[in-house]
């Protein structure tokens, strides 16, 4: 790699090979028109290739980094990857070798199609899929100098409104005091939005792990904390809360009802989220908001939840459903039914700010999720460097820098790598 120097003047050159008509150019709006304005004649976008693709691992995300012949780079993340997710990157890579980088959507749908009985269509394979697409859109913003929600069609708002998950399902039995507690905490750090996960595998009043049918104990539990959660937050707090596809029908359709009162944003996943039927009936019967859909993969996942009219809200999480056109193409779907878009959101900074690009540029955003841990946890800073705040008062500002705005930062990163697997070779 070449010095900061050299990559710094590459990145302030922007070309127009591709790009030049009128027409084209309003399509991506003033940013863009600026960037070709100031193009420099000895760069040329036409002549950029993939050089390599590499990897690194940490706490079930993989990290990818897309190099060009040209020192200009691409970083982009995948959730609920696993440790062999390496040699699929390694194996996409090589497919992607040679090939010009400025054709993000061309190139995702040609890895997928190209391996459409090889499991492109769910799980581990999108997901590796998504961070490489993801690089792919952070290098096409860094060569014409413009962030990615320019290259999306521009951007709706400034400003991204985030939910604090406040993570409490790291503790043993909680209270309903330690939910109110934890709320409080959150409002106090400036979130005008909470969530709270109240399935619990280790209530002691769980029947067993297979019947899906809660207890009236379990009930009265997820009921109270809730409860405890809206009387300290009061009114004008937003209560977001998630059940994870862990209860029956009978079990999701009481909890919608029980929490009517306590008029929550919405209720996540009250059943599993594969029968779009079942969800309709839960939808129609209640008032509270449902929504659903963080283990859904690429659009066509969600089309028949949304022609169905099964779901309130759509929750595809940004960094496994395909990548960030995909994902545009999941919310303008949703916002053919009227439907509002609110990514699920347990990447790094990275990830999030990713997934804000896309936020920024359809109309139908709602909110999206934020750790708490990523306030408290000094890896979240440590693995990717960004030099502005990260949330102020519940929302994040939208990067204005090239490409996405935040780059992974392996030497960082590398403290907290997983014993064993490759990184970053």
């Amino acid at each position: 790699m070449k010095n900061k120097n050299s990559r710094r003047s590459f990145l302030q050159k922007g070309a127009a090979v591709g790009l030049t008509g009128a027409g084209m150019l309003s399509t991506f709006g003033q940013g863009l028109s600026a960037a070709v304005t100031k193009q420099n004649p000895y760069s040329n976008p036409a002549d950029l290739k993939i050089t390599d693709v590499k990897c690194g691992f940490v706490r079930g995300a993989v990290y990818v980094k897309v190099y060009t012949n040209q020192d200009v780079w691409g970083c982009g993340e995948a959730v609920d990857a696993i440790h062999g997710s390496y040699y699929l990157v390694k194996r996409l890579g090589e497919q992607l070798r040679g090939q010009n980088p400025l054709n993000p959507n061309r190139l995702a749908e040609q890895v997928r199609k190209g391996a459409f009985f090889g499991g492109a269509q769910s799980g581990v394979f999108v997901a590796v899929l998504t961070a490489i697409e993801t690089a792919l859109w952070d290098i096409t913003g860094k060569v014409f100098g413009i962030p990615v929600y320019q290259l999306l069609g521009g951007k709706f708002r400034d400003k991204i409104r985030v939910y604090c998950d406040t993570a409490l399902y790291t503790s043993t039995n909680p209270s309903p005091e330690d939910y109110a507690t934890a709320a409080k905490d959150a409002v106090s750090r400036g979130y005008n939005a909470v969530k709270f996960d109240v399935d619990d595998g280790r209530d002691p009043n769980k029947y067993d792990r297979f019947n899906w049918t809660a207890s009236p104990a379990e009930i009265d539990r997820m009921y109270n904390a809730i409860a405890a959660v809206r009387e300290a937050v009061g009114p004008n707090i937003d209560i977001c809360v998630d059940m994870h596809g862990r209860y029956d029908a009978v079990t999701g359709m009481k909890m919608a009802k029980m929490y009517e009162p306590l008029d929550l944003m919405f209720l996540e996943e009250p059943i599993p989220a594969d029968n779009p039927e079942v969800y309709k009936h839960i939808t129609q019967e209640t008032s509270t908001p449902i929504c659903a859909g963080e283990n859904i993969y690429l659009a066509y996942g969600f089309t028949k939840l949304l022609s169905d009219g099964a779901l309130n809200i759509i929750m595809p999480d940004l960094q496994k459903a395909g990548g960030l056109g995909e994902a545009q193409r999941i919310a303008n779907l949703a916002n053919l039914y009227y439907v509002p878009f609110s990514p699920h959101m347990v990447a790094s900074f990275l990830g999030a700010m990713a997934s804000c690009h896309v936020c920024a540029s359809v109309p139908n955003f709602q909110i999206m999720e934020w750790q708490i841990y990523m306030d408290k946890d000094d890896l979240w800073k440590d693995i990717v460097t960004y030099d502005g705040p990260r949330t102020e008062n519940s929302f994040i500002t939208i990067s204005e820098k090239p490409g996405i705005g935040v780059e992974i930062n392996e030497e960082g990163m590398k403290k907290y790598a997983v014993p064993g697997i490759p990184f970053f070779e």
